[in-house]
């Protein structure tokens, strides 16, 4: 009994710290989907990326998969949903977006997930919230509009938005629930079995759209360099790495304080554009930052009692 509490309580801390490190991930593939937009077409490059994960994940899980392959079954259209929404929106609208979007627009979006988990486990499935965590929600999106703002509130008069944006929102959407069905359907897979299920659903969702796509835009080029580096890039950080991680933290924080972390998306994002792309990294980025950090400190951690 012992050794299983400090089993769940090394499982926590580790899921605290994957918290902060997590959003850098799904932060390059923000920065990818700008960076490739007039390299690889969208849908393909979402299907190679998913292809990918479930390719080197089959090799440690497929006897699990076989083992419970009446699960399988019985979980599939659940996956598929899962699929279609975790890898398939989530993934070629992300890349569509990437082409009349901003990498720190779309990071922007993606930050009201968190907003949008919250209201779909409160008047969805009832979950409370202390007077704690609302408090850390609220610093939280301070820091998210004041560097939207850039901290001068007389910006929001001269905000503009793209197509791009609008399909970035739809996709930030179908996050929040793809976070919150994700814990709220059980499964009978370990973490790892059911990410590979959930990627091989999503490859089989996007399998027609592939096809559609091929034909009227073309295939990826593979004889570039560049497309491989990309989808290699895109496979291993936010695939395996950002999905993986998210899972177990979602598995041990619950889907409210979990989503939570995408309000850290726009910092790692102009964090990352500054380092990469030489983009300026002002005192508006700092403070809300610093925000940002303090409302996910305070909106996740338990006090002692």
């Amino acid at each position: 009994m012992q050794a299983s509490q400090k089993t769940r309580d090394r499982d926590q801390l580790l899921a605290h710290i994957l918290l902060f490190v997590t959003p850098a991930m799904f932060a390059t593939n923000m920065l990818m989907a700008r960076a490739t937009t007039d390299l690889i077409p969208p849908v393909a490059q979402a299907f190679w990326r998913w292809l990918g994960v479930c390719l080197l994940l089959l090799p440690f899980c497929y006897r699990e998969l076989w083992h419970h392959r009446a699960a399988l079954k019985r979980e599939l259209p659940q996956l598929l949903v899962l699929g279609a929404l975790g890898m398939g929106i989530c993934g070629a609208l992300v890349y569509m977006g990437g082409a009349t979007t901003t990498a720190t627009n779309i990071g922007l979006i993606y930050s009201t997930s968190p907003v949008m988990v919250i209201l779909l486990s409160r008047f969805w499935f009832g979950e409370r919230m202390s007077q704690r965590q609302v408090l850390g929600v609220t610093l939280a999106l301070a820091g998210v509009l004041f560097i939207i703002l850039k901290g001068a509130p007389d910006a929001l008069r001269h905000l503009s938005f793209t197509p791009g944006d609008g399909l970035i929102l739809i996709s930030s959407i179908a996050w929040a629930l793809y976070s919150v069905l994700l814990l709220r359907w059980k499964s009978a897979l370990r973490l790892t079995a059911r990410l590979a299920a959930i990627a091989a659903c999503g490859v089989l969702v996007m399998l027609p759209f592939l096809g559609w796509e091929t034909i009227a835009i073309g295939p990826a080029n593979f004889g570039d360099w560049r497309v491989s580096a990309a989808l290699a890039t895109l496979v291993l950080v936010p695939g395996l790495g950002a999905y993986g991680t998210f899972g177990f933290i979602n598995q041990h924080l619950g889907p409210s304080r979990t989503g939570l972390m995408l309000y850290a998306a726009p910092i790692y994002t102009s964090v990352m554009a500054w380092l990469l792309l030489g983009e300026a990294f002002l005192f508006y980025h700092w403070a809300g930052a610093t925000l940002v950090l303090c409302g996910l400190f305070l909106a996740t951690h338990k006090p002692a009692k």
